[in-house]
């Protein structure tokens, strides 16, 4: 482990806990904060809503792509020239969507803006380059904490920019917020890694190692599951907001930012009780507490008791509980196989993304005008259930392992 004090602003040392915070924030805000615009960027590019809220299961399914190479390069070349990397070309590609003359060439854009997804995986890999493996998960825990701050209050600014300046003012703002963290992160970020020495075809020859690891699975699909509930939210949730309760884009903003209330207080848990109680146990109740929410919200909308209420009110224990397993998952599948941080971190992220893109895909595709709740709900309580499933197999191989 990394022992070189923190100093801010001195790249000579391990980063500042704040820098790892905004690197996260910003991949997780340039996620969601142009949601409630999306009926006013149909309208301007004269595309189906159909196809513009594609942008949401594209940027996934790209990102999850970034992250299975992002962990290889990461170890070979270190956690600094690939983040920073990241951020400068996610800078030139925020561009291209504001000056993209046609909904398709948007949408091309907007898959390059998930090349920021490497900063996301990388600062979670650097905490665990740093601390051991339940203080990991404590740190992990409170750095995405501080990264819930930013979807909780991207999609309110998003839908305030939207009525008042248009939709643009997302993306200029992407721009802004950007170049900030580019300059802080090229200032502050220490290399936490120790170069691997071996070559990028060796690096991706480990893959198996880890694809081999029954506890591997077990923490990616727990985490990977739990979050494909938030996901598929992601894909469904501004057609449920605007087409069936007849939000406006502020108000879908402000509603909008609900599990992220709950995410907060998730991460808050883990990282003051990982440590304490474990992060297998953790990585259950937040997967159980999902569940539960998701199920309360499903039953009143069978029997006809949902409201625009009830609906997003119940979000929050589905962001309480991924803010319980997606951090102490995430440290549980990098800690497998510590020498390979860099790449666990990013193909647990990669299967976690993927399952979000075609949940989140799956969830716009079956909401058609006149839908209800219950199908998104339906496959929301699915993800729930076999997310639980995933980390009662882990636990049960740990068991038999002896750990």
């Amino acid at each position: 482990m990394r022992t070189i004090p923190r100093r801010f602003l001195d790249r000579r040392s391990n980063p500042n806990i704040g820098t790892l915070i905004l690197l996260s924030g910003l991949s997780a805000l340039a996620m969601n904060i142009f949601l409630p615009s999306l009926p006013g960027m149909a309208r301007y590019f004269d595309a189906d809503y159909s196809l513009m809220q594609l942008s949401v299961a594209l940027y996934l399914a790209v990102s999850a792509i970034v992250q299975i190479f992002v962990g290889p390069i990461s170890d070979k070349l270190g956690r600094r020239p690939v983040i920073l990397w990241g951020v400068a070309l996610f800078l030139l590609a925020t561009l291209g969507c504001l000056y993209a003359p046609s909904a398709e060439i948007f949408l091309l854009f907007r898959m390059c803006q998930a090349i920021v997804a490497s900063a996301m995986v990388l600062s979670r890999a650097a905490v665990r380059d740093i601390y051991d493996s339940d203080q990991a998960a404590s740190m992990i825990g409170y750095v995405t904490m501080g990264m819930a701050v930013v979807p909780m209050i991207g999609p309110m600014i998003g839908g305030a920019l939207e009525e008042t300046i248009g939709w643009k003012a997302n993306f200029w703002l992407l721009i802004a917020l950007g170049a900030g963290t580019f300059v802080i992160a090229y200032l502050d970020l220490g290399e936490t890694a120790q170069k691997s020495g071996k070559t990028l075809m060796a690096q991706f020859r480990e893959y198996p190692e880890l694809l081999r690891s029954p506890r591997f699975w077990g923490y990616s699909l727990a985490s990977g599951l739990s979050s494909g509930a938030f996901f598929a939210y992601l894909g469904g949730a501004p057609f449920m907001g605007t087409q069936v309760y007849g939000l406006s884009a502020a108000q879908l903003g402000v509603y909008f930012a609900s599990p992220a209330v709950g995410y907060f207080v998730g991460n808050f848990l883990s990282g003051r009780y990982s440590m304490r109680i474990g992060l297998n146990q953790m990585v259950l109740w937040g997967c159980l507490i999902n569940g539960v929410g998701v199920a309360l919200s499903l039953g009143l909308a069978l029997v006809g008791a949902d409201s625009v209420y009830s609906f997003f009110g119940f979000m929050t224990f589905v962001g309480l509980g991924n803010g319980m397993a997606i951090p102490n998952a995430t440290a549980g599948a990098i800690s497998v196989r510590p020498h390979l941080a860099g790449t666990a971190s990013g193909l647990a992220g990669a299967i976690m993304i993927g399952v979000g893109a075609g949940l989140s895909a799956y969830a716009g595709y079956l909401l058609v005008p006149g839908s209800t709740p219950v199908p998104l709900l339906l496959i929301m309580l699915s993800t729930a259930v076999l997310g639980f499933i995933s980390i009662r197999v882990v636990i049960r191989r740990e068991r038999t392992l002896g750990l």
